[in-house]
């Protein structure tokens, strides 16, 4: 994928996405032709109450499900006739996760854990260590390089795994429900870093979540319902205006 992407040009379409679980009486259509256009450098939440087809879009748009039929163009190519392995390489390089339950190996430390995703493309320790401290200072942790997850709050866990969502310097960080297991205070501090790495960074955001304030931080709120795009809505973004 050796096209650049220009700030504000469409980095994602998807165009008639369907996607059908099972066969015969028994299938599903969790997709019925979601046609969805996201900016590079926009920050998008993703909200709809359950079986609306945020999540199987999310693992679409993460390359981790294909659709059963429609179109999934990424960067101007289309990830839909990918075969899996080149999916994985597109994960890898383009891609970041971020997941509610912060998914850190619990006997590691904060630089172990954020080195993972570098260990798993074969880049030499040291080079790779100093992209990991990099990552952990851009979210404020670089003196809690050492500690393990036990040894940090929930907020500090969430940023450890965001630094590790950020050390591949991915185009598109893909969030779901980053704030669900934290207070209305830490929440507030990692939507705050989202937003920094949005703007700053120029990291695009997609954001599945069930809270209205946590969506307020992002420019494009998209809602789901039974499996088709119900409707968008634009905001200011940063949270909720006092």
């Amino acid at each position: 994928m050796a096209n650049d992407v220009a700030p504000g040009e469409l980095l994602i379409q998807l165009r008639g996405v369907t996607k059908v679980f099972g066969e015969g009486p028994t299938a599903f259509a969790a997709l019925k032709g979601v046609d969805l256009d996201i900016a590079r450098g926009d920050f998008v939440a993703v909200m709809g109450p359950s079986g609306s087809g945020k999540s199987t879009t999310m693992n679409i748009l993460g390359c981790l499900d294909v659709p059963t039929a429609g179109e999934f163009l990424f960067r101007g190519h289309h990830v839909e006739k990918l075969e899996r392995d080149q999916r994985a390489l597109l994960r890898r390089r383009y891609l970041g996760f971020v997941f509610q339950g912060f998914n850190l190996l619990a006997r590691t430390s904060a630089l172990e854990n954020v080195e993972l995703p570098l260990v798993y493309r074969g880049e030499e320790k040291t080079a790779r260590r100093a992209a990991a401290m990099a990552a952990l200072d851009k979210v404020g942790l670089a003196d809690w390089w050492d500690h393990t997850p036990a040894e940090l709050s929930g907020g500090q866990q969430q940023r450890v795994a965001i630094a590790r969502a950020i050390v591949t310097h991915p185009d598109v960080l893909l969030a779901d429900e980053p704030t669900g297991n934290l207070d209305t205070e830490r929440s507030i501090e990692i939507m705050e870093l989202l937003t920094d790495l949005n703007r700053n960074s120029g990291i695009t955001v997609l954001m599945v979540t069930h809270e209205s304030d946590m969506a307020a931080y992002a420019h494009t709120i998209v809602h789901f319902r039974d499996g088709l795009v119900e409707r968008f809505e634009v905001t200011e973004g940063a949270g909720v205006k006092a």
